[in-house]
């Protein structure tokens, strides 16, 4: 299976598990960044030089060697369940992507027609979003009507890939502290170019997608979408910490154990 979603600097002085819906376009820059001393011009998932990603077939042995070896500092970034769940569904089904379309061609007419979604106009984001996350218990649960999309499937799931193919993180950064996160991160990243995490862009390529939130993140969640989110996300809240119990609570209880992270992940 490899190390799908893994990104390492060309340099090989860090790498990276992408994980969709958490800082994922603000790290790469970052990374992109400690290297040359500029960061990329567009998007950062669109390039491809200047940083190697698993996706990229002619680096994928230098990522392996990389990754497996043990000796480049190793991360991911995760994100509470309520919120990046949230962020799916104003960005990937309520939003116009960047090629002008809706996300996955016919995918929003189809929740239109089975799940009465409604994206356009002044539409009931909360009746829509809690109607959104049956579609996406479906598809995790069930895998209908189509696989799990990687933007809403478990954080878990695509961190596990990194450790049961022989990797292991030196830390896991929670994207409601990302600034603090990062800063140690780089501390032990031998970077050719310094970079202030503090006055640096934030790059968020989803941000203008859709439409603008129209409430707090609680207001979203009764105790039916509660539990939809627990039944899907329990061991993300579980292994990173989150109270599955507050949404209104975005930071984690307490430090992530690794140690945990992998027994479980490894699993």
């Amino acid at each position: 299976m490899g190390f799908p979603g893994t990104w390492v600097t060309d340099s090989k002085s860090v790498a990276y598990r992408v994980v969709p819906k958490c800082a994922c376009s603000t790290i790469g820059q970052i990374m992109y960044y400690s290297d040359h001393g500029s960061y990329f011009d567009g998007d950062i998932h669109d390039a491809e030089t200047g940083i190697m990603k698993w996706s990229q077939e002619h680096n994928r042995a230098a990522i392996s060697e990389t990754v497996r070896n043990h000796n480049t500092y190793t991360f991911t970034c995760v994100r509470n369940p309520y919120t990046r769940i949230l962020s799916s569904f104003f960005d990937k089904i309520c939003g116009i992507q960047r090629n002008g379309k809706y996300y996955r061609g016919n995918l929003v007419p189809k929740l239109v027609a089975q799940y009465g979604i409604e994206v356009e106009g002044e539409f009931d984001q909360i009746k829509s979003f809690r109607r959104f996350l049956l579609f996406a218990r479906d598809t995790i649960r069930f895998r209908r009507p189509m696989d799990p999309d990687i933007h809403w499937s478990a954080m878990s799931g695509h961190a596990a890939t990194l450790v049961v193919n022989g990797g292991r993180y030196d830390a896991i950064v929670s994207t409601e502290n990302f600034k603090e996160g990062m800063k140690d991160v780089m501390k032990h990243v031998d970077s050719k170019h310094a970079l202030d995490i503090d006055t640096m862009p934030r790059f968020n390529e989803s941000e203008g997608h859709g439409p603008k939130r129209a409430h707090p993140v609680e207001d979203y969640f009764d105790d039916l979408s509660m539990h939809l989110v627990y039944e899907i996300f329990k061991r993300d809240f579980a292994l990173f910490n989150y109270d599955w119990q507050d949404p209104s609570r975005k930071e984690p209880l307490g430090e992530i154990d690794l140690d945990k992270v992998h027994k479980m992940l490894g699993d």
